[in-house]
């Protein structure tokens, strides 16, 4: 029987331990996080200036690389934007805006653009492409200086904040009425993953705190969105990269391996533009956001008033 855990004002099932924190699936958050959580008193430390340094020192170099496919990942959101938004409301801010390649492609295509970053690393280059980039952590006080925007962009983020719905509810205020937020989070506990432990023995490789925090899959992630005043109009995943593992490309802990998947995925999504199939990627993807299958959860809501 799994053991149940009492962590303050947090209890559910004990998922995994992992370097003394135990992921737990909390029956009063609505999805699974770590506990002990982390302060952001002891999380600012990292991503103001060793997430790009010591815990991904090949960030920048690999997504330079990458980025023609990125260009791609990020038309896609784009032109979701402009389906859902009349065509004078085009202001976006990206919270965790990293080396700001996605709020280059948003200005290219004619958007005004806001970043809000805290490694002094990524903002620096972020502003070397003349982006506007905020150094600062979104908060509270962040928020009020910032402004309304149609879109809220959170790629990578939400996995890593230590209370979810308390963010969510700042960022909803620097949302217009009807504006869009989209987010994009690990899909983690996904039925490939469990099926890897269960048939092959693998370990969570996906627990890693205390970096990250929450672990998201599409029914928790938009059960805290509708809780937190927001409509999901969209669902999406990303290519299930797990594949992989399943057919015996075991590439945890073997990085050249890793790359050459990766490598593959993006040879996919790329032959499917150049053949003019990206709407049949889309629909893909957007069938397998039903199965809670895909590497990441990508969904897009609206503010309700």
């Amino acid at each position: 029987m799994a053991e149940e855990k009492t962590w303050h004002d947090h209890e559910g099932e004990v998922c995994d331990s992992v370097k003394g924190f135990d992921v737990i699936d909390c029956s009063k958050c609505g999805f699974k996080h770590i506990v002990p959580i982390p302060s952001a008193e002891e999380l600012e430390e990292v991503y103001r200036h060793e997430y790009y340094t010591s815990e991904k020192p090949l960030y920048l170099e690999r997504y330079r690389e990458d980025l023609d496919w990125w260009n791609l990942v990020y038309g896609d959101r784009y032109d979701t934007f402009e389906e859902l938004l009349p065509q004078n409301c085009r202001r976006i801010l990206d919270i965790g805006s990293g080396p700001g390649f996605f709020l280059k492609h948003g200005k290219d295509r004619g958007w005004e653009t806001v970043g809000i970053e805290p490694s002094a690393r990524a903002a620096a280059h972020s502003r070397e492409m003349g982006l506007d980039i905020i150094e600062e952590f979104f908060s509270a006080d962040t928020a009020v200086e910032l402004g309304l925007f149609d879109v809220i962009h959170m790629s990578a983020v939400l996995e890593h904040i230590p209370h979810p719905a308390e963010f969510l509810d700042i960022v909803r205020k620097n949302l217009t009425p009807g504006g869009v937020l989209c987010i994009v989070v690990p899909n983690d506990y996904n039925p490939f993953q469990l099926a890897l432990r269960a048939a092959c023995n693998f370990q969570p490789w996906w627990v890693a705190p205390p970096h990250h925090i929450n672990f998201f899959d599409f029914a928790s992630l938009e059960q805290l969105l509708t809780r937190s005043g927001f409509e999901v109009t969209c669902k999406e995943s990303t290519f299930p990269i797990d594949l992989f593992l399943l057919m015996g490309d075991n590439y945890i802990g073997n990085d050249p391996l890793g790359r050459a998947c990766h490598a593959k995925r993006k040879q996919f999504e790329t032959n499917l533009s150049a053949a003019g199939l990206t709407s049949v990627k889309r629909s893909l993807y957007q069938s397998l956001a039903n199965l809670n299958i895909g590497r990441e959860v990508c969904l897009y809501a609206r503010r309700t008033d």
